[in-house]
């Protein structure tokens, strides 16, 4: 594209697209080597920053992929277009007045940082969409590190629910 004559800029544009859409989390690191190709050109302009687009295109083909990201984006706009009108569950609502307060606005609100598994167990969705996941990772590059948090996470959030169930029976 580049000795044909294209634009050095679009072609970077293009490979940063790429590395966000094909690539994602898999390789969380392709749009920091796409973005610094783009700074090159943009930076030292051609025939020079031919490399640093060549280096950013080799980078990605060998890159471990994932549209993962991109697909939950995706399901997420839809959602959010159908339950725009969806109440925001109270817990997540700020309180500055005594009649927030009142109505239960705030309370039962987890700061994961006081928590001692830094994870908070609450809905933080609304009613109908409760317990929806969007981002569903691979097994590929990075992506795998994060679907095994995310099982943590969800194991942490059942122990803590289980947790609140048993110490809810002893007093009531």
């Amino acid at each position: 594209m580049l000795e044909a004559g294209e634009d050095p800029l679009y072609v970077a544009r293009r490979v940063v697209r790429m590395a966000v859409e094909d690539i994602g989390l898999a390789d969380p690191n392709a749009l920091s080597l796409c973005m610094a190709a783009r700074d090159a050109v943009d930076f030292i302009g051609m025939p020079e920053g031919n490399l640093a687009l060549a280096q950013a295109v080799v980078y990605l083909s060998v890159a471990p992929k994932s549209n993962a990201l991109y697909t939950a984006y995706g399901e997420v706009q839809q959602d959010v277009e159908q339950t725009a009108a969806d109440s925001v569950p109270l817990h997540l609502r700020n309180a500055p007045t005594g009649l927030m307060k009142g109505l239960g606005y705030g309370h039962g609100y987890q700061y994961a940082h006081d928590l001692e598994e830094k994870v908070a167990d609450m809905q933080c969705l609304p009613d109908n969409l409760r317990d929806r996941v969007y981002y569903q990772p691979t097994n590929e590059g990075v992506e795998k590190r994060i679907r095994e948090r995310m099982q943590e996470i969800k194991r942490q959030r059942s122990r803590a629910s289980e947790s609140h169930s048993t110490q809810a029976k002893k007093e009531a």
